[in-house]
């Protein structure tokens, strides 16, 4: 991108009084927390119901940023810069798209659908790369701002774009549309996902359809359904499997061999992989292929290769102290940059390294790409840069703390494992470049059986809740018990990232943790005891106070240390009776607490004990009446002005009318709500997997486990997995009474749950030993298991040892 600002506030018809009027951008940015923010950096501060970025433009002017588009000047803002003025900065910003966007005249690929869009995308990036120079959308980037950040990377170099468009709501494909403008439309899978924002079926295809009304040619699966709401002026050309009606039939002949039969030719095609939605996708591909007149042996050849994509950025331990980040399945200039804000997000050490393969599909000369890149790697300041492959070896070169290789084979002959230490580290490249068996040679030992947390899930969640608030209540986030079982530091970075107010922990030494690895936030320890108070004081831990005797132990643990004005938190009891001051209490804790400058009141709470229990109503407003009273009680009497709360998750989504100045996060930021319909709303961030380590074929008369509790009656095909009670899964849901999914049916468990393994039914399932085994997760919610055991989703989630290896992944 090279355009003046002069250009970008004629077209988005802005107000502005010009400070630098000729100045040049060549980066648009909506995240302040970017380092790659510059002085050649335009910023549009976005708003919405829960965020206003115009909050961050002093930040942003600090660091060097001179351009915004905004809605209003703020009002404390002191120096030079560049302010262009509109009503909306979402509509700024997708004008701007639409006007950028008819700059170039290249084809434009636009994708949409429900299953398979990006996989879709990143194959066809894969599969004509050779013949074309392409800008295409970074990873998911398919939304109202996603778009427009994905077309806005178009430069003069590029000769084909393929751009994705997701929509979960009515009226939204219009304007995507216009920023795509897609020369030739390609229509994935349209399944159920998204359905609750439409009424019908047909009202989704409607709106999906929207993106192609200006297209040569649409490509898509042949569905009539489909086609006869389509406008019967587009040229389409359609696949199928089954229907000889279509453009392209595809039939499975055997094994991984299909038949592609066309007008024009017919030929044999591998395709190697099994499951039927991807299966779907590569027929796409292939009649899309076909619709650019591809030769037949080149689509062969090509097809063939195709391997699972894996889209996600994810987070693994390491040996030697290191966090992995391991993003091996591409190396792009746009993706670049998206996955050094990664590494800053989720550094768990402050020395970063980058192993980076060379750059493909810039659009621009090597020169000119590796100049860009060694400018972003210096801007995001890394400790230490290993570059893998011929080109980034020799434009590099002269970088500091750069290590150049030819090959990955060369670079695993000179490092091991133990060249690095207490770091965090970015792999990415490639695929040619097999950076996966660097990722091998550096993360801690591989287990089978491994709990994912989607963290894009934990935005989601979050978001929701914060759409139930104002914009100007806080947020506390509960990230006790180890993150509820998902791991509480990544989850706190996550949420430090999003910048909520205040996180809580249960114990002096988790919050500790946090600070050891880079937390800066506030945080809440409920449970002080006496002898970590040195622990509170050292990391800037903030004390839950719920009784006068813990009151009087602090106050003399920090006199005695001549600290002064020290944040606490008190805790009153109404109705919960766990911990917390009573009525009766509350003169004697004024007492203490007037004239006391050893502490200070930071917030006033309670806790809901039945926010959840639509029976209790009349008890919890009971409840919220007393905390009313109580607390301006205290404040009156002290004449101060503390945070209050008491909303806990249940009570957010039941009660927000009583959210006070903050509410306290639980259980929903995991997925997991109390109420039907809050379900609806929140995503799943756990899934539990594990794999069947050996099948064997078990006769009647014989028994399955330990003491012989399941006696088998007719002959069955049993499945070991390696996953027992060590790793959390209750003994009470063996011998069956619950079951898992494997190929997406139902096995039930058999005979005692062992410490390390458990037996599974598999006597109807065509499976093998290898294949995935789902313990919960999004098609088995961790709720239905809670049930089962008539128990709790805390108690389940809690539970997962730590020995299950996390793996922490953004889409």
């Amino acid at each position: 991108m090279n355009v003046t600002l002069k250009q970008v506030a004629q077209v988005i018809q802005a107000e502005w009084q010009p400070t630098f009027p000729d100045e040049f951008i060549d980066h648009i940015s909506i995240d302040s927390r970017s380092l790659q923010n510059n002085s050649t950096t335009l910023f549009f501060a976005l708003t919405g119901a829960n965020h206003d970025a115009h909050v961050y433009i002093n930040d942003l002017y600090k660091k060097g940023v001179v351009n915004f588009v905004v809605q209003a000047i703020p009002t404390n803002f002191t120096g030079a810069a560049n302010f262009l003025v509109v009503e909306n900065t979402l509509k700024a910003l997708q004008s701007f798209t639409v006007y950028y966007r008819s700059l170039f005249s290249f084809p434009v690929i636009g994708i949409t659908g429900s299953n398979g869009k990006t996989i879709v995308k990143e194959w066809l990036n894969y599969l004509m790369n050779t013949e074309y120079n392409i800008i295409r959308s970074p990873k998911s980037y398919n939304s109202q701002v996603g778009v427009p950040l994905s077309v806005l990377a178009s430069n003069e170099n590029h000769d084909l774009g393929i751009f994705e468009a997701g929509i979960s709501l009515p009226n939204e494909m219009a304007v995507l549309e216009q920023m795509i403008l897609p020369t030739i439309g390609v229509l994935t899978h349209l399944g159920d996902a998204h359905k609750e924002g439409f009424t019908s079926f047909e009202q989704k295809v409607d709106e999906k359809l929207l993106l192609f009304k200006q297209v040569e040619a649409l490509i898509l699966e042949y569905n009539p359904k489909v086609l006869e709401r389509l406008d019967k002026s587009i040229k389409t050309f359609t696949w199928s499997t089954t229907n000889p009606a279509a453009d392209v039939l595809i039939k499975h002949s055997a094994a991984d061999l299909y038949h592609v039969i066309t007008r024009f030719t017919r030929f044999d095609l591998i395709i190697k992989l099994q499951d039927e939605q991807a299966i779907a996708n590569v027929c796409t591909c292939v009649a899309t292929l076909l619709f650019f007149n591809y030769d037949v042996k080149l689509i062969q050849d090509r097809i063939k290769t195709l391997y699972p994509i894996e889209l996600r950025l994810q987070v693994k331990d390491g040996l030697n102290g290191c966090t992995v980040i391991d993003d091996t399945y591409n190396s792009d200039y746009q993706s670049l940059k998206i996955a050094l804000d990664f590494l800053d997000q989720h550094k768990s050490k402050e020395k970063k390294t980058v192993i980076l393969s060379d750059i493909f599909q810039s659009g621009f000369q090597p020169e000119v790409v590796y100049k860009k890149v060694g400018k972003l790697l210096q801007s995001n300041a890394i400790n230490r840069i290993i570059g893998i492959g011929p080109k980034i070896s020799t434009y590099l070169k002269d970088l500091p703390n750069f290590s150049g290789f030819a090959s990955t084979a060369d670079f695993l002959l000179q490092f091991s494992a133990n060249s690095f230490q207490n770091e965090t580290i970015l792999i990415k490249g490639a695929r040619s470049f097999k950076f996966d068996e660097i990722v091998v040679l550096l993360e801690q030992q591989t287990h089978e059986t491994v709990l994912e947390i989607n963290l894009n899930a934990v935005t989601h969640n979050l978001n929701f809740y914060k759409s139930l608030l104002q914009p100007q209540t806080k947020i506390m986030v509960m990230v006790k018990a180890f993150g509820y079982g998902a791991g509480s530091f990544e989850i706190a970075k996550e949420l430090q990232f999003h910048q909520v107010d205040y996180l809580g922990v249960a114990y002096a030494d988790e919050g500790a943790e946090l600070r050891r690895a880079g937390i800066t936030i506030p945080i809440i320890v409920m449970n002080p005891e006496p002898g970590t108070y040195a622990t509170l004081l050292a990391y800037q831990l903030e004390p839950e106070i719920y009784s006068l005797r813990s009151l009087h132990g602090f106050i003399d643990f920090v006199k005695a240390k001549n600290v002064s004005s020290y944040p606490i938190h008190l805790k009153l009891d109404t109705g919960m009776h766990r911990l917390g001051f009573e009525a009766e209490q509350l003169d004697e804790l004024v007492a203490v607490l007037k004239n006391n400058n050893w502490v200070k009141v930071a917030s006033i709470f309670s806790h809901l004990s039945s926010s959840d229990v639509p029976a209790y109503k009349d008890f919890t407003l009971q409840q919220i009446q007393k905390f009313d009273a109580w607390s301006q009680q205290v404040i009156d009497a002290l004449q101060i002005n503390p945070i209050r709360h008491i909303l806990n998750t249940s009570g957010i989504f039941n009660y927000s009318a009583y959210q006070y100045n903050m509410v306290r996060l639980g259980i929903g930021l995991y997925g997991v709500g109390n109420d039907e319909q809050e379900n609806k709303q929140l995503q799943n961030v756990g899934t539990l997997k594990t794999i069947i380590l050996q099948i064997r074929n078990v006769n009647a008369g014989e028994s399955i486990g330990y003491s012989r509790r399941y006696q088998v009656t007719r002959p069955k095909k049993v499945a070991t997995i390696p996953i027992g009670y060590a790793d959390g899964i209750p003994r009470a849901w063996g011998n069956e009474k619950g079951y898992v999914l494997i190929q997406g049916k139902k096995a039930t468990i058999l005979g005692s749950i062992c410490m390390d393994a458990m037996m599974v039914d598999v006597t109807d399932i065509v499976c093998n030993e290898g294949d995935e085994v789902l313990i919960f997760g999004q098609k088995l919610p961790v709720t239905e298991l809670a049930k089962q055991l008539n128990t709790i989703p805390y108690e389940i989630l809690t539970s997962i040892s730590q020995r299950v290896k996390r793996i922490f992944y953004k889409e």
